[in-house]
């Protein structure tokens, strides 16, 4: 009886082992694949980078910039096109449906150079 209770616990333990090793296994390989993902997001957002409000095309705008749709990309770039390029970012304020709030959540994504 004793020999089958030390078999039991040395199989149970052994199962625990295997089960541990099998997890941390799993979690290495998800480290693993987390630190591969990251490097590729890396240049994703180096390219988003700072958006010229005298160059970029309503894409651009609407991709880039934090509520910014289409609309108002669009009211953007026509803007821009009846009032020649923008001096200041500031100036963003003069396009109709552009307020305050908007042009502060965006103002480190622009540029006028």
């Amino acid at each position: 009886m004793r020999k089958f209770a030390f078999a039991y616990l040395l199989c149970s333990l052994l199962s625990g082992v295997s089960v541990a090793a099998t997890a941390a296994t799993g979690s290495a390989a998800q480290a693993a694949s987390t630190e591969s993902v990251q490097p590729a997001q890396a240049p994703a957002a180096a390219q988003a980078g700072v958006v010229n409000l005298n160059t970029a095309d309503e894409a651009t705008l609407e991709r880039e910039l934090i509520g910014v749709g289409a609309v108002k990309a669009k009211a953007i770039v026509e803007y821009r096109a009846a009032n020649g390029p923008f001096s200041s970012v500031d100036e963003l304020l003069e396009v109709k449906g552009i307020g305050a709030a908007t042009l502060d959540k965006n103002r480190d994504r622009l540029s006028i150079n």
